[in-house]
């Protein structure tokens, strides 16, 4: 196969030196076939679509997921560094979304499994339960240039196993706001100079996890739905000096927002707000600062923003940040930003093939539905690497005209940049291997590449603490 374009090589080069060498080779070999094959993402047919039908050493392709040393948490570091270098100004806030999502799958030996319910099938009437693994995926939330809209970029996945398995195993089970929580905490540490923004829904609206956040040294924003009924209060008076007993930690209580709704002495703003579909919207908007505040939690102090809809088309909501001086105009463009996580979702099991593999042991699970997500971002910055300054040819057809790009149209652009007249050939053997070597031979094709000495990537990994380096 020819050499792979050298704006794809330099985004490569920043990953390289979390494998070893002979992995590093068989990875390259992964990547660029999960690009090209249609359909399933099995392994099988990743070495079917690069001509490796007849690969002797096709299980060193599976050790990859299932065996083989790297950290996939240093991978998730650089190429969440990658995409703020790349998408996000330097001077502005990093936005990011906070989600889960079911990947259904079924079988004795999917251990970590449980039974859910189906967010795609459910409705408010209805109710859907599902077998499958619970991923909770953080994404970086940034406007692509050529696309001209907000993606959802996943840099880091996260598997919530069910409680069935953690009691079965002796394990203390952690909610999906409890693994929020630490992920919150690590992204912290990989970008501990940045300003960082994070969106979530409903579910994360819990008060240890907001406190968590904003009590960081260097608070972390969080944007999320607020209940309607939730218990807010003022500040706390100043002190009096010689009061005794503890210091208050609330004021008086304020009126629920399910009240305020009702109350005709509820001052609202019509605002023009970014809306879902990139669009805008005219909102009846009340906004005030309050304490949000439960026995035996922290208490969390934020702004809460109460949206109407003046032609009655949605329901009245809450939206709350845990940084109570941010405007409400910015609260709620940063809430709406959070749709393209669902959009993500959507494309990874349309496009990349995600709930088709079929590992069963642990490690590679662990390692294959987050692998195929951060496809989804390393295809991003192949385009955007690749296009300097263009745009994406956008397809069309009779019944569906597109005025902005999709992802299914950067796919199909990477793929035509990546893919050659010729596969992987196995006729030619590594110069400086022997013949006997358990080195697959398609490791000579000139698309397999590993950086000269002199040469520093695009992207130098700072100094964000220790990260482990064991597998998984």
């Amino acid at each position: 196969m020819e050499a792979l374009p050298r704006e794809i090589v330099r985004v490569l080069r920043v990953f390289e030196d979390v494998f070893s060498e002979r992995v590093w080779d068989w990875v390259q070999v992964l990547v660029v076939g999960a690009i090209l094959t249609p359909g399933q993402r099995t392994v099988a047919a990743v070495l079917r679509v690069l001509g490796l039908s007849d690969e002797r050493q096709y299980q060193n392709y599976h050790r990859v997921l299932n065996r083989a040393r790297w950290s996939s948490r240093e991978v998730s570091q650089r190429l969440l560094g990658v995409l703020v270098a790349t998408f996000v100004p330097i001077d502005g806030p990093v936005v990011v979304g906070l989600d889960e999502t079911i990947e259904r799958r079924r079988g004795a030996k999917i251990a970590a499994k449980g039974i859910y319910r189906d967010p795609v099938r459910s409705s408010k009437s209805h109710f859907v339960k599902t077998s499958g693994l619970r991923w909770i995926s953080m994404q970086l939330l940034a406007e692509i240039p050529w696309a001209d809209r907000i993606w959802g970029l996943p840099f880091l996945t996260v598997l919530a196993p069910s409680e069935r398995y953690n009691q079965t195993r002796g394990r203390r089970h952690k909610t999906v706001p409890e693994w929020g929580r630490q992920m919150i905490r690590q992204l912290r540490r990989w970008l501990p100079d940045r300003a960082l923004v994070v969106v979530a829904d409903s579910t994360y609206a819990v008060l240890e996890l907001l406190a968590d956040a904003a009590g960081l040294p260097r608070p972390v924003t969080v944007v999320t739905r607020l209940r309607l009924d939730a218990a807010l209060y003022d500040p706390a008076p100043p002190r009096e000096p010689g009061t005794k007993g503890r210091p208050r930690v609330k004021g008086e209580r304020q009126l629920t927002l399910a009240t305020r709704l009702l109350d005709p002495d509820t001052v609202w703003e019509t605002l023009t707000v970014p809306w879902y579909g990139s669009g805008t919207a005219q909102l009846d908007v009340a906004t005030g600062t309050a304490v949000w505040y439960h026995a035996g939690a922290p208490t969390v102090p934020l702004r809460w923003v109460l949206l109407r809809d003046p032609l009655g088309q949605f329901e009245s909501q809450a939206v709350l940040s845990t940084d109570p001086t941010v405007p409400p105009t910015q609260i709620i463009a940063w809430f709406v930003a959070r749709w393209p996580l669902e959009v993500t979702f959507h494309e990874v099991r349309a496009h990349l093939g995600v709930e088709t593999q079929r590992q069963w042991s642990d490690l590679a699970i662990l390692r294959t539905t987050p692998a195929l997500l951060g496809l989804f971002s390393l295809v991003t910055l192949f385009a955007q690497a690749s296009l300097h300054g263009r745009s994406v040819p956008v397809r069309q057809a009779a019944w569906y005209a597109k005025a902005a790009p999709t992802f299914s149209d950067t796919l199909a652009f990477v793929r035509q940049h990546t893919s050659g007249p010729s596969p992987f050939s196995q006729r030619h053997r590594h110069p400086t291997r022997s013949s006997k070597s358990r080195v697959p031979s398609s490791t000579a094709s000139p698309i397999l590449w590993r950086s000269p000495p002199d040469r520093r990537p695009i992207w130098t990994k700072p100094n964000f603490g220790r990260c482990s380096r064991r597998a998984g």
